[in-house]
């Protein structure tokens, strides 16, 4: 929690006492609360499905989207973020973890923090330099926390996937910014699943390489989805410097059928995929700005066949190449 205070304090100014004791004047004067940090050697903070068992397999480290909405304390503070000490908020989480486990976790040992997440409000005000203030005084202190806890405790050196949707994709992203080399060596693949790798990202950090096929290892998985590229939400997906269709696992425009009814295609230029054929409907719109035009919701699941199949091959590539 030191940590994250000393950022508070440079930032903004605590507010004096007689008001909540986590809550703050943010940098741009606003009074917020803040949840306590989480404690990630309490077993409370991690959804862990441990599938390998001839030893085998691999580790994944899952961070998931966003799932709450700005909401207030009972002594009336505005709070922008998931808090992880809340059951009814750990609890909307999992349900993604436990969702993409179903196929991450095929012969490999799941782990996946609860994090106190930015809100879908945050993100609504597409204002990248609010979302990122949040995002890095906050919620991307947890991240790292509870992956240097997963490194040092959970995964005793065997190799890895990183992945993330959405809000987790940002953080597959900023996490492999502050990884080091040695670790490195042992991530299978990283997975952007939802959310863009800017040129400045890859820039300033040249080893975050985009994949070119199905069986490359220790680069990035990337994509997002939409009905048209005029429906491209750039707070997820534009500027992007790289793309991989995980349905044919080509980063060119070759179309390819998913399900024997729905047609994919990268579109080149922009660095999406445009799918046709797929009804989106039932996908719920997230403030008028994510799952109108785009599919942003489905990233995780509407391809979950073709990246279980693809977590197995890379694994055994990796494992071969050691």
């Amino acid at each position: 929690m030191k940590s994250v205070l000393a950022m508070f304090f440079t930032a903004g100014v605590v507010i004096s006492s007689g008001c909540h004791e986590n809550s703050y004047l943010d940098s741009i004067g606003e009074k917020t609360y803040v949840p306590v940090a989480p404690d990630y050697s309490d077993t409370i903070m991690w959804n862990e499905i441990l599938n390998d068992s001839t030893g085998n397999g691999a580790d994944v480290f899952y961070i998931p989207s966003t799932w709450e909405y700005d909401w207030i304390t009972s002594d009336n503070l505005i709070c922008h973020y998931a808090d992880p000490s809340r059951a009814d908020h750990r609890a909307d989480m999992a349900i993604e973890m436990n969702g993409v486990a179903e196929y991450m976790a095929d012969g490999n040992n799941f782990y996946s923090p609860y994090y106190r997440h930015i809100t879908l409000d945050s993100w609504a005000t597409l204002n990248e330099d609010t979302i990122n203030r949040r995002y890095g005084d906050v919620s991307f202190e947890d991240v790292r926390n509870s992956f240097q806890r997963f490194i040092e405790e959970k995964n005793h050196n065997r190799p890895f996937f990183l992945a993330g949707f959405s809000q987790g994709g940002k953080s597959v992203v900023e996490l492999l910014k502050v990884m080091d080399e040695s670790t490195r060596k042992r991530m299978i693949a990283a997975y952007v699943l939802g959310y863009k790798v800017t040129p400045d990202d890859v820039a300033d950090h040249p080893y975050i390489v985009g994949a070119r096929d199905s069986l490359d290892t220790g680069v990035v998985i990337c994509y997002n989805s939409v009905s048209d590229v005029k429906y491209i939400k750039p707070v997820v997906s534009e500027p992007n410097v790289m793309c991989i269709n995980p349905v044919n696992w080509k980063t060119d425009n070759t179309s390819t059928l998913l399900n024997d009814s729905i047609t994919v295609t990268l579109h080149p230029e922009s660095k999406v995929l445009v799918v046709e054929g797929y009804d989106g409907s039932s996908l719920p719109n997230i403030l008028d700005i994510l799952n109108v035009g785009d599919y942003h919701g489905a990233e995780p699941w509407l391809y979950s066949e073709c990246l279980r199949k693809n977590f197995r091959q890379r694994r055994e590539i990796f494992r071969l190449s050691k």
